[in-house]
C-alpha cells in the first residue's frame, strides 16, 4: 500500500515527519472512469464530506501511525466544495490551499476547466469587502415576510467604476466563501466583462424569500434599487441583471416572467425549477412535476422576446436536469433568447463561479 501514496507524489513512509513534510491534497490518479482521489488527514479519525454529490467517505488509519487517509472514485470533470469532520467538528483540508470560507475547500480534478479569474482563497484568509454599504429596512416586506426579513446590510461594488447593476442574491456567499469582488474587477480588467456595478443581496430566510412570492421583487423594485440609485455609487439601474443559483436561480426566473418591467437579463444556475408550494418539506422534492411552477407559468407566458437568459446545470446533478431542461426548452419556445451551459459539478456554488461572469457578461451583450 505504501506505492499506492507514491503514486500520488508522496514518498516515504506513512505518518512520518518527512511524509506530513511532503503531504498534500486533495491529489488525484487517472482511473477507468475519471480519477481516484486521495484525502489526507493527521490525527484522530475523520471523514470527508462532499457538497451535493456523494454521501460522506470515512477515512481509513494507517497502521499504528496519526495518518488517515481515503482514495475516493470521482467522475472526468468535477469541481466540488468538501470538508472533513474530526471529533465532530468540521474542518477545511490543512493540506488544500484552495477553500471556501473557514470551514470549507474545494477540489478539482485535473481535466476541469480553469477559473482564471478566481483567486485560491485559504481558509485562514479575509476576503476584502466594497466599501460602499447602505443598510435596508424594507416597510414592503415588513408583515409579509415577517419581522425578521426587513433589515439588512447591503454592500455595493462598482467594477471597473461602475455600469449597470448586477444583483447577486445570496451576496454574503459571494462576499465571505467565494471573492466575486476580486473575479469580476478581473474580468473586467481584461475586458471580458464591461464595467458593472455589483449590488450583494444577502438572503435571510432563502426558502421564504426566494420561493415564487412577488414580495421581494415589489420591495427590489420600490425600495432597494432606488436606494441604489441615491447612495453615491456610479449604478445605472435601469440596466439590471439578476445572478441566483439553485432558490435563487429560480427567484430570478420567476422575476422575469412576473416582473418583466423590471427583470429582463437573467443568468441562472442550477435553478431549483423542482419548485412547487410545499415541495420542499416533502421526503422528495425532486419527484413532482417537471419544471414545477416555473415550467406552469412560461406554458402562459408567450412573448418573451424581450427576456435575455442564461442557464447552466451542473453535469453531476442528474435529478435536477430533466427540471433544468423543460424550463430552458419553454423558454426558447416563448421566444426569450437562451443560453444554455453545463458546468463540471454537482449542485455547488465552487462551480458555478465560472458560469455567473460567462453568463453575466453575455446577458449584458443584449
Amino acid at each position: 500500500m505504501e506505492s499506492t501514496f507514491a503514486a500520488y507524489g508522496m514518498p516515504g513512509e506513512p505518518g512520518t515527519g518527512a511524509f506530513w513534510a511532503a503531504a498534500k491534497g486533495p491529489a488525484a490518479v487517472p482511473s477507468d472512469d475519471g480519477w481516484t482521489v486521495l484525502f489526507l488527514w493527521r490525527g484522530s479519525p475523520a471523514s470527508a464530506h462532499f457538497e451535493s454529490w456523494s454521501e460522506p467517505v470515512a477515512l481509513r488509519r494507517w497502521g499504528e501511525t496519526d495518518c488517515w487517509y481515503a482514495e475516493v472514485a470521482v467522475p472526468a470533470r468535477l469541481r466540488v466544495t468538501y470538508w472533513l469532520v474530526s471529533d465532530g467538528v468540521a474542518y477545511a483540508d490543512p493540506f488544500n490551499p484552495v477553500g471556501a470560507g473557514g470551514e470549507r475547500s474545494i477540489a478539482t480534478t485535473p481535466d476541469a476547466p480553469d477559473q482564471p479569474h478566481w483567486p485560491a482563497v485559504g481558509p485562514d484568509d479575509v476576503l476584502p469587502l466594497p466599501r460602499a454599504r447602505l443598510r435596508w429596512t424594507s416597510e414592503r416586506l415588513n408583515g409579509r415576510l415577517g419581522e425578521r426579513l426587513r433589515r439588512r446590510t447591503v454592500r455595493l461594488h462598482p467594477a471597473g467604476g461602475g455600469g449597470p447593476v448586477v444583483l447577486l442574491l445570496d451576496g454574503d456567499d459571494w462576499l465571505y466563501l467565494h471573492p466575486a469582488m476580486t473575479a469580476f474587477d478581473s474580468a473586467v480588467a481584461r475586458g471580458e466583462l464591461p464595467p458593472v456595478t455589483l449590488v450583494f443581496l444577502p438572503a435571510l430566510d432563502r426558502e421564504a424569500e426566494f420561493g415564487c412570492r412577488p414580495e421581494l421583487w415589489e420591495a427590489v423594485r420600490d425600495e432597494l434599487l432606488p436606494l441604489v440609485a441615491g447612495c453615491g455609487v456610479p449604478a445605472d439601474t435601469g440596466r439590471l441583471v439578476v445572478a441566483g443559483q439553485s432558490l435563487g436561480g429560480l427567484s430570478a426566473v420567476y422575476a422575469a416572467l412576473e416582473f418583466p418591467e423590471l427583470v429582463s437579463r437573467v443568468a441562472c444556475q442550477s435553478g431549483s425549477f423542482w419548485w412547487t408550494p410545499g415541495a420542499a418539506d416533502l421526503a422528495d422534492p425532486l419527484g413532482g412535476p417537471a419544471g414545477g411552477v416555473v415550467a406552469d407559468l412560461l406554458r402562459r407566458r408567450p412573448g418573451l422576446s424581450g427576456l435575455r437568459v442564461a442557464f447552466d446545470m451542473g453535469e453531476h446533478e442528474p435529478r435536477m436536469l430533466p427540471h433544468g431542461e423543460l424550463v430552458e426548452t419553454l423558454a426558447a419556445r416563448a421566444g426569450a433568447t437562451v443560453r444554455v451551459s453545463r458546468s463540471p459539478a454537482g449542485h455547488d456554488r465552487a462551480s458555478w463561479r465560472h458560469a455567473l461572469l460567462r453568463d453575466v457578461a453575455w446577458a449584458l451583450e443584449g
